[in-house]
């Protein structure tokens, strides 16, 4: 039974159809409808927020603009991001790539938009929320105590997106929690490093978070703390994840995805020192 439980295990991804349906030669992938999870169970959170705690100065409709101008924050930014910090050289030599869902090399031919960063979408985010609140004079602290407890359980999914896609697995393994990924360049065993990461900076951050939300801590904190959370957990994730192939390590024996954590990691400790100070002053007038 043991033996028949890895057997099953590790070959796990080659069992999953990424498609959830197919026109011709339109598709439509799981990792897709696990966006819609991921941000319609943030809205719900949020709304639980709104609904039971009485210290935040936002409307439902707010909350809505704000998950909208989110999502395109996400799109926009995860997109751009990728182009930048993964693979410049190549859109530079093929921008119609960048947005559009095709590949021009050897004709035209549909591909869906491939390749997305975290770092770039979190960026994304925070830009958009920024130009939002200055525009509905809301604090920016307020919003980020309200959406960043919510943000890694419907991170969760965009991870279990990825184990469906069989992408962004990490590296071989003997370990009998290896799995073989079809999209790897060999059948070895790899670290299944997508369901590490809905674990750790999904519901482990979710779980550190939510009951954190509680405490009496400067505004504006919350943000600061995931950024920190978020960061660490995803920087010793990379040691067992694949480093992308046309990248390599960036910095020593640091893949990008560390290197960008890491700056994520100081600007959490930067903001929460930014955030204590702004409540001392505020204690002392």
């Amino acid at each position: 039974m043991v033996a028949e439980f890895w057997s099953w295990w590790q070959h796990l991804p080659g069992r999953i159809d990424p498609t959830l349906f197919q026109l011709g030669g339109f598709r439509i992938q799981y990792y897709g409808l696990m966006y819609i999870i991921a941000f319609g169970l943030t809205y719900l959170l949020v709304r639980h927020r709104l609904q039971r705690e009485n210290r935040f100065d936002l409307t439902l409709e707010h909350a809505q603009d704000l998950l909208t101008v989110m999502i395109v924050g996400v799109i926009v930014g995860g997109r751009l991001g990728y182009v930048l910090f993964y693979n410049a050289a190549y859109y530079l030599s093929h921008p119609l790539e960048v947005f559009l869902p095709f590949r021009f090399v050897d004709g035209i031919r549909f591909t869906g938009i491939a390749g997305m960063s975290f770092h770039g979408g979190l960026a994304g985010v925070l830009l958009g929320v920024w130009f939002y609140i200055r525009r509905a004079g809301l604090d920016f602290r307020t919003v980020a105590d309200l959406f960043a407890p919510a943000a890694p359980l419907g991170y969760t999914f965009g991870r279990l997106g990825n184990f469906i896609n069989g992408e962004l697995y990490g590296r071989v393994t003997e370990a009998p929690i290896g799995m073989v990924f079809p999209l790897a360049p060999d059948a070895r065993l790899r670290h299944p490093s997508q369901l590490y990461e809905a674990l750790f900076e999904g519901i482990v951050l979710f779980c550190l978070l939510w009951p954190l939300r509680r405490r009496s801590l400067p505004p504006g904190s919350m943000l600061a703390v995931y950024l920190i959370g978020y960061g660490v957990f995803r920087f010793f994730i990379e040691f067992v994840r694949q480093p992308d192939a046309h990248l390599g390590f960036v910095l020593w024996r640091f893949s990008m995805g560390q290197v960008l954590c890491g700056v994520m990691i100081l600007a959490g400790v930067g903001l929460y020192i930014l955030f204590r100070r702004q409540a001392a002053a505020a204690d002392g007038r």
